[in-house]
């Protein structure tokens, strides 16, 4: 079963220190995720990865579904077996691929609806729709520890205008997966996060913490950074939404990775 335990606050700040626990091993917090987009990460065998104390890494859902298939993976036993890794895994929900394929460079491969998400394959231009009910469905399949629903991450600089609309939609989402989650009853062997929005507008990033914190999600992902602000504007983005976010539960910063981040 998912848990997690606050061994450690500093006095001065809001850091932690922690251990979460999966199916399939602890993690020891503060921690660096790396990314092994297409089920490995670049150049690196698993007992490689565990040689340089990575304990779990991110397993991307939009490469997994389009090639090989989230069926076959399933069908090999899930990532860990499909993979040859027997730690911790996290899944994204194909949220951030899909909508980076909707930038002007890459020829707008993507339509967002209330529904959903219609887009275009990269591979051969074949077309696929994905709401947030068959994002965790493709995740059930695939069988990583940690998985997050369907959002919109809204690039940058979007309009204020924009963003609103974004974290309506996102929030809608969150909900919905949430129904859906406990429909399947997946929380006995997958742990749900949710995903904070707002692009770089203080009042959207509190208004998106704040509502997803009413959830009962796992832990919470900071999402819609990374995605061409600064440095200095990402670290604001976290100091309006930590604060919101349930003290006890775990947090995920997505998509950082260099080494001041």
């Amino acid at each position: 079963m998912f848990s997690f335990h606050i061994l450690y606050k500093d006095l001065r700040s809001r850091a932690r220190m922690g251990v979460i626990s999966t199916p399939h091993g602890d993690i020891q917090t503060p921690a660096f995720i790396p990314v092994g987009t297409q089920a490995t990460v670049k150049t690196l065998t698993p007992d490689e990865i565990k040689e340089t104390g990575t304990q779990m890494f991110f397993v991307n859902t939009y490469h997994q579904y389009l090639r090989p298939g989230d069926e076959i993976v399933k069908k090999m036993g899930g990532l860990h077996k499909f993979m040859g890794w027997d730690g911790p895994l996290i899944t994204d929900s194909g949220g951030f691929q899909v909508f980076s394929l909707g930038r002007e460079d890459a020829g707008k491969l993507v339509k967002i609806t209330d529904d959903g998400v219609e887009f275009k394959s990269h591979i051969d231009g074949s077309k696929h729709f994905f709401t947030p009910e068959k994002s965790l469905a493709i995740q059930k399949n695939l069988g990583a520890d940690i998985i997050l629903p369907l959002d919109e991450c809204t690039f940058y600089p979007a309009t204020h205008e924009y963003t609103q609309s974004a974290n309506r939609r996102t929030h809608q989402w969150a909900e919905r997966t949430i129904r859906e989650y406990g429909r399947q009853n997946m929380a006995n062997r997958q742990a749900l996060y949710g995903i904070a929005q707002g692009g770089t507008y203080e009042d959207l990033r509190k208004e998106s913490a704040t509502f997803l914190s009413t959830l009962p999600f796992c832990g919470y992902a900071i999402g819609g950074v990374s995605v061409g602000e600064s440095k200095e504007t990402m670290a604001q983005v976290c100091d309006w939404q930590v604060p919101l976010l349930p003290p006890e539960k775990p947090r995920h910063l997505l998509g950082v990775g260099e080494l001041d981040d």
